[in-house]
């Protein structure tokens, strides 16, 4: 893994073209099976033929079979021993069954020319951006990447997200077992963790495969998931996105180059931004529960009489399999959760103006690209989904146009060096009820800016030195003699 973010590599590094040379996907074999059988892993068992055995062919015989297995086998070892299989998420596991989903067109490797075009439409839009906000670049560099490599520059970020979900559900997963069962477990609790392990990396590898052939910029979801200062987009997407955005390639680029250097530009500049969505997210998950009511209630429902009776015992699985029996994940903390989508799409929204107030007069297709954006945006992808369904949280903006509404109405009132202002701390920014009602916020923003000569430290300074001064006075009392003058003769009579 790079030490510097995209696009820089050591000198024992492979480059993409390098991956692209090797075939199959950097050498990880079959792109679409995880552990190297074709859709059917034990098919043999079944009289299936995963070797490809055409026309009248028999399946593989034994030495295939015990190959087969054995390989398995051994995919499941490294997994098992990799520093990466530690703690509550096997990431060896996740990365090899993410990689193995990209294939086709989005396996393809970056060239010199992709990153040369990354770095000229960034430079342009660096450019256009300082006059359309105060806050200075904050990319160091530029690069085009590949799915591969996005989610080889990701994947501490993914740790730090997903380790505190993955932990309370595991805990919560053992938590739901009956008390004889706990009792019995002992030794096997090292066991099940380890199983529960496996079972998030397979998920999470399938969530990140799919968003690894989803993402086209490193902040593309409203936080750096990369580490460093470069800004990074997938020109192997470009094509795909132009034709959903309704836009020429180039323009498509541009528009991508400014959304990241703007995203860059304000976490570089904003440095608590980032740990605070870290915070939400661990917040969300200290109060995950599991919620098994559905399968409860099913349970409630069998009535065992039925067995000897076909029909209703038709009925009964014709039920169950239309049913959604699966734990469903609920937090006591859900307030953390609607904290963080507000946040991400305050990110979002004021990347949304940022970019429309510097590329409008450039590029005439501006606004039909934003709008077309965020539509595409507010569709949720599959690898969002997903992540959702596995660990009950996803890095969606659900308010995003909303909150492009408020930044664009606060610039219009206040200017956009106020409007930046708003990030100076986060009990400044606008909170839930102000993206649906942002009146109240922006007459806020106002009255502050109306009243600028109006400095509150210096006004507790004069409190304090006037309230200072009162005690000096009331002290001088203990100087009066009993008769209450102030020579201490006993004639108060006026000189």
């Amino acid at each position: 893994m790079s030490n510097f973010g995209f696009g820089f590599h050591g000198p024992d590094d492979e480059s993409d073209d390098d991956r692209d040379r090797d075939g199959n996907n950097g050498g990880h074999g079959n792109n679409n099976d995880p552990f190297g059988f074709g859709s059917n892993p034990f098919g043999f068992l079944f009289g299936g033929q995963p070797g490809g055995g055409q026309g009248g062919q028999q399946g593989p015989g034994l030495g295939d079979i015990l190959g087969q297995f054995g390989a398995m086998l051994s995919g499941f070892g490294k997994d098992m021993n990799s520093p990466d299989a530690q703690g509550p998420v096997n990431y060896a596991l996740a990365g090899r069954i993410a990689r193995q989903q990209i294939t086709g067109a989005a396996a393809r490797g970056t060239t010199v020319n992709d990153s040369q075009a990354v770095a000229e439409s960034v430079r342009l839009a660096e450019l256009w951006l300082d006059e359309a906000t105060v806050l200075p670049a904050g990319a160091t560099a530029s690069v085009s990447f590949s799915p591969e490599r996005w989610l080889e520059e990701t994947m501490p970020t993914w740790k730090r997200i997903i380790d505190p979900l993955a932990d309370k559900l595991g805990d919560a997963a053992l938590a739901g077992l009956p008390e004889e069962a706990k009792a019995q477990l002992g030794p096997m609790k090292g066991i099940i963790s380890q199983v529960n392990g496996m079972n998030f990396g397979m998920q999470l590898g399938k969530a990140l495969g799919e968003l690894s052939k989803e993402v086209v910029t490193s902040t593309q979801w409203g936080i750096p998931l990369a580490q460093g200062t470069v800004a990074a987009v997938a020109t192997g997407r470009l094509d795909a996105l132009a034709d959903k955005l309704g836009a020429e390639r180039r323009e498509t680029l541009i528009y991508l180059a400014a959304r990241e250097a703007a995203t860059l530009r304000l976490f570089q500049h904003v440095p608590w931004l980032v740990e605070r969505l870290i915070l939400d997210v661990g917040e969300f998950a200290s109060g995950l529960a599991l919620d098994n009511s559905a399968m409860e209630e099913a349970m409630r429902s069998f009535d065992p009489e039925s067995m000897n009776d076909p029909a209703k015992m038709q009925e009964m699985m014709q039920s169950l399999q239309s049913s959604d029996l699966a734990p469903k994940i609920v937090s006591s903390t859900e307030h953390a959760r609607t904290r963080l989508g507000t946040s991400l799409s305050l990110v979002e929204g004021w990347v949304d103006v940022v970019v429309a107030d510097a590329l409008s007069s450039r590029l005439p297709a501006t606004n039909s690209i934003g709008t077309a954006w965020s539509m595409y945006r507010d569709t949720q992808q599959p690898g969002m989904k997903l992540l959702a369904d596995t660990v009950g949280i996803d890095l969606d903006a659900p308010k995003a146009s909303l909150a492009a509404d408020l930044w664009s109405r606060l610039t219009t009132a206040v200017g956009k060096e106020r409007r930046d202002a708003v990030w100076n701390h986060p009990d400044f920014l606008p909170v839930d009820s102000d993206l649906d009602s942002p009146a109240e916020f922006i007459d806020s923003i106002l009255a502050e800016t109306d009243s600028a000569g109006f400095d509150p430290i210096s006004e507790i300074e004069k409190l304090e030195r006037s309230l200072n001064q009162g005690d000096d006075d009331s002290g001088s009392d203990d100087d009066k003699d009993d008769n209450g003058d102030n020579n201490g003769d006993g004639d108060d009579t006026d000189r």
